[in-house]
């Protein structure tokens, strides 16, 4: 069949990968334009432009998908379908159902849940034990088409945003070719319509949102650290200075002194440190504690908790917070 491919980020180019090595033919590539990145603000390709140029195909970056001269240009191409996997704008109706067979997706999560722009984060955040990949008939709302597949995952204990993407990725890609294997061969797919009562949101990430309350329970603080990846990262304050967390993991009260669990001692209060592993943080509920064991300062690059504190950034008495 003729494809159309509409991503943007590096969670898309697998897919856009595994379409190339099957027997699907990718007609063009749809991805977000080129945008200022980095200190000095450099013109940047999205991920997905850099992957279609690598193989020579079509690639259109409109600056908006509502014009008449961009519905035009899609439909030169005559596509059976067309694929969405993070593209990042909501398509209109002409443009959902120019293709012969409409526009399939890869949402990141177990529609309807999470729904929005960042539901790998929202996962990790609030703690879920898993989470997965659907593949849904698109139409104008926001991740509200009907299903056609789903593919759970469980998220392992040491995961992030990171590794959970890269999980994902790579489902989706699989899961997809599958089905427009099947379309192909049958030229219809199967879907059921999504209980919109049971919809949850993943609304897009903002910076102040990473901001770590160490009045928060040690199990909350490592979610979010943990959530916060790639951006904008879980941050803290030390000495007036921005510090990113970006490991940590769970403190046994057995492992420190019980001095650190006086009332005296307030939250943010680094309480131990671990030659080789980092240094622990009162957190808040009863013996909350935080072992923290990657960070980077402001205007440093990342570094190992144990770097940090062997360099003098932290000690037994420091107060983290604002």
């Amino acid at each position: 069949m003729n494809v159309l491919f509409f991503g943007t980020p590096q969670f898309a180019v697998p897919t856009l990968e595994r379409l190339l090595e099957s027997s699907h033919r990718v007609v063009a590539v749809v991805t977000q334009p080129d945008k200022p990145a980095g200190r000095g603000r450099k013109l940047t390709p999205p991920a997905v432009k850099d992957a279609a140029l690598a193989h020579g195909l079509t690639v259109l970056q409109p600056e908006s998908v509502r014009t008449d001269e961009f519905a035009a240009e899609l439909a030169k191409y005559n596509a059976d379908v067309a694929v969405v996997v993070a593209y990042g704008k909501i398509l209109p109706k002409r443009i959902l159902t120019t293709p012969r067979h409409g526009c399939l997706n890869v949402h990141a999560s177990i529609l309807p849940k999470y729904r929005g722009a960042a539901p790998i984060q929202w996962a990790l955040i609030n703690g879920e034990s898993t989470t997965g990949v659907t593949i849904m008939q698109m139409d104008e709302g926001m991740d509200t088409g009907p299903i056609i597949e789903i593919v759970e995952v469980e998220i392992l204990e040491d995961d992030d945003a990171i590794s959970v993407a890269a999980m994902l990725s790579l489902t989706g890609a699989a899961s997809m070719v599958d089905i427009l294997d099947r379309l192909e061969r049958d030229g219809r797919l199967e879907s059921t319509p999504q209980d919109h009562s049971q919809a949850s949101k993943a609304p897009l990430i903002k910076r102040d949102m990473a901001l770590l309350d160490w009045s928060d329970s040690a199990e909350k603080i490592i979610l979010a650290i943990r959530g916060f990846q790639p951006w904008p990262k879980a941050y803290t304050h030390n000495d007036g200075k921005e510090l990113k967390i970006l490991g940590a993991d769970g403190c046994s009260p057995d492992w420190v002194s019980t001095a650190a669990f006086e009332d005296a001692v307030p939250t943010g209060t680094v309480v131990d440190v671990f030659k080789g592993r980092g240094f622990v943080v009162r957190a808040g509920g009863e013996k909350g504690l935080v072992l923290v064991t990657r960070v980077q300062p402001e205007g440093r690059a990342e570094m190992t908790a144990d770097d940090f504190v062997n360099g003098g950034g932290v000690d037994i008495g420091t107060r983290l917070g604002t």
